[in-house]
C-alpha cells in the first residue's frame, strides 16, 4: 500500500462523549476469574492479569458488574510466536439462548503471520454479522486499546482509539439492535484448532504451550441516564470527520472479510442492513 509514514502513524481520535460515571481498572475489584484453575492469574497489585492455555485447558474471567451502554476499554497483549490454533476472546455478553453479543476474537497464527481480528455482532442469540480485519501492527509485543462504544443508535469498534468498525442500529428497516440487555465483560483463551487458523488446516502447536496473553488498563465508562433525551451529545454522531476517513482508510486496506459482501454465503440476497450500510 502506499501510504506515508505519517498516515500509518496518524490516529485520530474519537470526539469526545458526555459521561457520568468511570472506572479505572483493579483486577482484583472488577473481575472474577472464572475457569483455567491458575492459568488466569491476577498481579502487579491488581492491574495485570494473565490468561493462559496448555494442553489440558484454557482460562478466563468475567466482569463483577454488567454494564447498559456505555465506553469498555482494555489493553491486550497477545500469544508471541507461533500462536496457531489459539482464540484470545474479548467480549460483552448477556446471558441465555436469546443473549446479545459484541465480539473482539483475535485468531492465532503461524509466526511471521498476521493475526486476524474477528468482529461480530449478535443480537437475541443470532449473530453471523462477522468482518475481519489484519492489523497494521504486531499486537504481540505491545499493549494495545481494544475499545467498545455501544449506545442506542450504534456500536462502534475501535484499535487504539482508531475506529474499525461501526454498527447502526436498523430497527426501523426490522434489524433486531442488542439494547435491552445489560452485558458483562468477558475474556477466554481457548484451543480452536478445528477452525482458527486458515479454516483448521494449521493446528496448535503443543511443543509451545503454555500459551498466555495479557490484559492491563481496564476502562468502564457508563453513559448518563439524562443523555438518554433527544438532542443531547447521547444522540449526536461518534465520529468526527477525521475518525470517519480513518474508519474508511482501516476497511479499505485491513479488512479481509465482511460478511456485507459475501454473496455466496447469503445466495438469497444481503442482510437488509447490508443494503443500507448499517453494518
Amino acid at each position: 500500500m502506499s501510504l506515508s509514514c505519517k498516515e500509518l502513524c496518524m490516529l485520530l481520535v474519537v470526539s469526545s462523549v458526555v459521561v457520568s460515571l468511570a472506572s479505572a481498572g483493579d483486577f482484583y475489584q472488577d473481575f472474577d476469574l472464572t475457569w483455567g484453575g491458575q492459568r488466569a492469574k491476577i498481579f502487579g497489585g491488581g492491574k495485570l492479569l494473565s490468561l493462559s492455555l496448555d494442553r489440558v485447558s484454557g482460562s478466563g474471567f468475567k466482569s463483577k458488574k454488567d454494564y447498559l451502554f456505555g465506553r469498555i476499554d482494555m489493553q491486550l497483549k497477545l500469544v508471541a510466536g507461533n500462536s496457531a490454533g489459539t482464540v484470545t476472546a474479548y467480549y460483552l455478553s448477556s446471558e441465555g439462548p436469546t443473549h446479545d453479543e459484541i465480539d473482539f476474537e483475535f485468531l492465532g497464527n503461524t509466526s511471521g503471520d498476521p493475526y486476524i481480528l474477528h468482529t461480530n455482532v449478535f443480537t437475541q442469540g443470532k449473530g453471523n454479522r462477522e468482518q475481519q480485519f489484519y492489523l497494521w501492527f504486531d499486537p504481540t509485543r505491545n499493549f494495545h486499546t481494544y475499545s467498545i462504544i455501544w449506545k442506542p443508535q450504534h456500536i462502534i469498534f475501535l484499535v487504539d482509539n482508531t475506529p474499525i468498525r461501526v454498527f447502526k442500529n436498523a430497527e426501523s428497516i426490522g434489524v433486531p439492535f442488542p439494547k435491552g440487555q445489560p452485558m458483562r465483560i468477558y475474556s477466554s483463551l481457548w484451543n480452536a484448532d478445528d477452525w482458527a487458523t486458515r479454516g483448521g488446516l494449521v493446528k496448535t502447536d503443543w511443543t509451545k504451550a503454555p500459551f498466555t496473553a495479557y490484559y492491563r488498563n481496564f476502562h468502564a465508562t457508563e453513559f448518563s441516564k439524562a443523555n438518554l433525551f433527544p438532542n443531547t451529545a447521547w444522540q449526536t454522531n461518534e465520529l468526527d470527520a477525521g475518525s470517519r476517513r480513518r474508519l474508511r482508510w482501516v476497511q479499505k486496506y485491513f479488512m479481509i472479510y465482511n460478511y456485507c459482501s459475501d454473496f455466496k454465503r447469503f445466495p438469497q440476497g444481503l442482510p437488509v442492513e447490508c443494503k443500507r450500510g448499517r453494518f
